[in-house]
């Protein structure tokens, strides 16, 4: 992991490690923190829920609920949604304070 994205996923994986209680870890290496659901789907499962990975350009936030509720994608700030790639994922270079708060709520 490049040096200059430490701080930003050790701060991503903070957001995301709240989830804890409720959710499983999958892994947590230095340049991955996925959680999955504790109860498995109709397919008998586990569903992943979020993940934060270190990549070469950036480090990825991914948040799965979005995909499958639209009211909560709805509720994504236009700032955050200018980082977002896909339907689930969004990527940072730097720590943003501001928009990590938006990501805990």
């Amino acid at each position: 992991m490049k040096p200059e994205f430490e701080e930003v996923f050790a701060a991503l994986k903070a957001v995301l490690k709240k989830h804890e209680r409720t959710c499983y870890v999958l892994k947590d290496e230095p340049q991955e923190y996925t959680l999955v659901t504790k109860s498995n789907s109709n397919r008998g499962m586990k569903m992943w829920f979020g993940s934060v990975r270190a990549g070469k350009a950036y480090v990825s936030y991914h948040l799965m609920p979005l995909y499958f509720n639209p009211a909560m994608n709805e509720l994504v700030p236009p700032a955050l949604k200018k980082r977002m790639q896909g339907k689930t994922c969004f990527n940072f270079k730097s720590v943003d304070k501001e928009l990590f708060a938006e990501l805990k709520t």
